[in-house]
């Protein structure tokens, strides 16, 4: 099963991406039509949604990326890692975490799936990563029980302002990474079910065509269940909440001597099974 949002409201999107139902409407009212609240009625959602005949051809609305938003675009809770890739803390020049670095970016940078980003500085840097929207409450979840707890995945950008986020005494890793637009996500959700191993997906993220960073999930230090493990352990998980796993190595900022975007550029992100998303770099006085 596939999620989207469109005009604010919760869509079911179609087998083969091409078009989007309504869920408010397919369902009589009964689900939606905000995002959020088919989060907070995750089971009794996805038990309808597995039963419904939808026919797509007949009652479904094309599907135009540009019209899509974040898919959970309002989360109680953002959780984003860093340094969660044994190969980016290498280009980093840092030793392993012993336990997950934790920041957020706020819901004010979250975008759609395609679109524009505005470049504040002329350090504004790429970050590739697998997002995961929580569906079931979790609380004190041990990582075996992790996937049950998960909606679903989606692809995310981690735009970061490098000056900012590393300046001062004490970095300021959530500003610098939450300018308007720095959190583009989607296509759309993929339920966990739809993915053939969700915990081993190729992540490449290209500029300009060429390909920048390329990893796997299956090389995250902290994997998806540990990281729901880890986070609960500490605080509740709500539905719809959202996080962001970790970056791979090929940052911009990593680089001798370091790359960044510019007015123009094109950074196109995908993840095996889940799809493609698309920014295009404009310079704060366009």
């Amino acid at each position: 099963m596939r999620i989207a949002t469109r005009s604010g409201r919760s869509v079911l999107v179609s087998p083969d991406g091409s078009s989007t139902v309504d869920i408010s409407d397919a369902s009589d009212g009964r689900f939606g039509p905000l995002a959020h609240q088919v989060f907070d009625d995750w089971d009794e959602f996805t038990a309808w949604a597995s039963g419904a005949s939808i026919d797509f051809a007949a009652v479904g609305d094309p599907v135009n990326l540009e019209d899509l938003g974040s898919p959970s675009p309002r989360p109680q809770q953002i959780f984003a890692i860093g340094l969660n890739y044994r190969d980016h803390a290498d280009e980093a020049g840092l030793d392993y975490p012993d336990s997950p670095p934790v920041f957020t970016k706020w819901v004010g940078s979250f975008a759609g799936p395609v679109g524009r980003v505005v470049l504040p500085a002329a350090t504004v840097d790429w970050e590739a990563e697998l997002v995961v929207v929580i569906g079931r409450r979790a609380d004190q979840v041990s990582a075996a029980e992790a996937w049950s707890h998960v909606a679903g995945l989606t692809i995310g950008q981690d735009f970061s302002e490098r000056a900012l986020q590393l300046s001062g005494p004490a970095p300021q890793f959530s500003l610098g990474k939450s300018y308007p637009g720095f959190a583009p996500q989607g296509p759309w959700l993929t339920t966990v079910d739809e993915v053939s191993d969700p915990d081993d997906l190729r992540v490449e993220c290209r500029v300009n065509g060429e390909i920048v960073q390329k990893s796997s999930t299956g090389r995250l230090i902290f994997s998806v269940p540990t990281l729901v493990e880890r986070l609960s352990s500490v605080l509740p998980l709500m539905p719809g909440d959202v996080i962001f796993t970790g970056t791979p190595s090929g940052v911009g900022g990593a680089r001798t001597p370091p790359r960044f975007l510019h007015d123009g550029d094109v950074v196109e992100t995908t993840i095996e099974g889940l799809g493609e998303i698309r920014q295009v770099c404009v310079a704060a006085s366009h």
